[in-house]
């Protein structure tokens, strides 16, 4: 009888232990794919330390390229196979989703220690109509990253480019030397939005920008907007791009500028990693052999020198995610995670106290602009909804393949705003 008691009690241990790891907690992240070779072991590393601390909890991170994130994601989030967190460029897609409610209002379920550990400037970012569905993980900037070895080569000096005048003569003086002016993923469009969007900067300014949104003055049909499509179109037309550009994506692009292939690229912080990781070799241009100068001014233009162009990049929760998301998410972006992000050079931390380890010298430069700057910017193809973003970034390529005119290229992207 003992004996069959016994072996009661010991099945319904396992049974209870069965049990208990099938009802195991998963956490799925959805990330956008990265050329660096550190980040991935960094969240690998941010992964087991998490679970170790909480056994019953399994985070499962799944990585894609930029193209597949942006393609298969609205699928992903009218689904069941949805992932619990995702990595979000914010603005106008985010408020999109927010408005969809498809995400997870995380606010009452985050700790008073996690809320504390980031800036109301950083939250908001992620924040819509009172709610908060996500956080911020890095500021980014667009930069006119530059080869000194190919600069010198050509006789340039670009810490001297101060005007779109003097960087388009730099343009032409590093063609006659024999070197390509400038790389860029044209396949992919959005690096062209970059230049249509730092034109646009520069040229209307930030107030001209928000007044187009709000259809004011033609909204983006206005002249300041044509003029923009102009300089781009001029540009274009003096042939500064490395062959096959509109055939080439953005890792194709980076990874020739990272195999010293062309003299400039208009790119964001993160292409100081992602071009080591695409060259040949895995290693791209030294420190000495890399420089970076902010885009240059539009003489006449409306816009603000020291204004910056990029985002704040982070990661959202979807709809009925476990709480446990929520606690991984605030662990991973938490003071000391992000301190040693930024000690490593992957990116400019935007936690409390967390910027203080950042060696990296062009970083710290960065980090400089985005302190002094009188107005960031966010990515346009973000900031405007996926109607007019996506449109955005249609005509951009289109005026650097010269498929469209400026006057044609701002109907265009006025049009999606008023039926956006």
């Amino acid at each position: 009888m003992m004996k069959t008691q016994m072996k009661r009690a010991l099945g319904g241990l396992l049974l209870a232990s069965t049990a208990t790891a099938a009802m195991a907690t998963e956490v799925k992240m959805l990330s956008i794919n990265t050329n660096s070779e550190g980040e991935k072991p960094y969240f690998a590393a941010i992964e087991a330390a998490y679970e170790a601390a909480n056994p019953g909890v399994d985070i499962v991170i799944e990585y894609q390229d930029d193209e597949s994130f942006k393609t298969r994601l609205p699928t992903l989030l009218q689904s069941n196979a949805r992932p619990d967190i995702f990595f979000s460029w914010g603005g106008g897609l985010f408020y999109e989703q927010a408005k969809a409610g498809v995400l997870e209002d995380i606010g009452p379920l985050m700790s008073l220690e996690c809320k504390a550990a980031h800036s109301d400037a950083s939250l908001g970012a992620f924040a819509f109509d009172g709610r908060q569905h996500g956080m911020a993980m890095y500021a980014a900037e667009v930069v006119v990253w530059y080869n000194t070895e190919l600069a010198a080569k050509a006789g340039i000096d670009p810490t001297a480019i101060k005007t779109w005048e003097e960087f388009l003569a730099a343009l032409e003086t590093a063609k006659g030397a024999g070197v390509t002016p400038l790389v860029v993923g044209g396949k992919d469009k959005w690096p062209l939005h970059f230049i249509y969007s730092m034109l646009a900067l520069r040229i209307v300014g930030a107030d001209g920008i928000q007044a187009a949104a709000a259809g004011e003055n033609g909204g983006f049909a206005g002249e300041g907007f044509v003029e923009v499509g102009k300089q781009l179109e001029r540009l274009a037309a003096m042939e500064p791009f490395q062959p096959g550009y509109m055939d080439a994506g953005y890792d194709k692009a980076t990874g020739l500028f990272g195999d010293g292939k062309g003299l400039f690229h208009i790119m964001g912080n993160w292409d100081y990693l992602a071009s080591k990781g695409g060259s040949t070799s895995g290693n791209g241009l030294t420190d000495a052999q890399t420089g970076l100068i902010s885009f240059p001014m539009v003489e006449g233009g409306a816009g603000d020198a020291s204004a910056t162009f990029g985002g704040v990049n982070g990661w959202l929760v979807t709809k009925d995610a476990d709480p446990a998301a929520v606690d991984f998410l605030c662990f991973m972006l938490n003071q000391e995670n992000q301190t040693q992000a930024g000690a490593e050079g992957f990116w400019i931390p935007v936690a409390k106290g967390s910027s203080g380890e950042v060696a990296n010298p062009f970083f710290k430069q960065i980090s400089e602009n985005l302190a002094g700057s009188s107005y960031h910017q966010l990515f346009l193809d973000q900031a405007l909804g996926a109607s007019v973003g996506g449109t955005v970034n249609d005509v951009s390529a289109d005026l650097a393949s010269g498929a469209t005119t400026p006057q044609e290229a701002a109907e265009r992207v006025e049009e999606a705003r008023m039926f956006q």
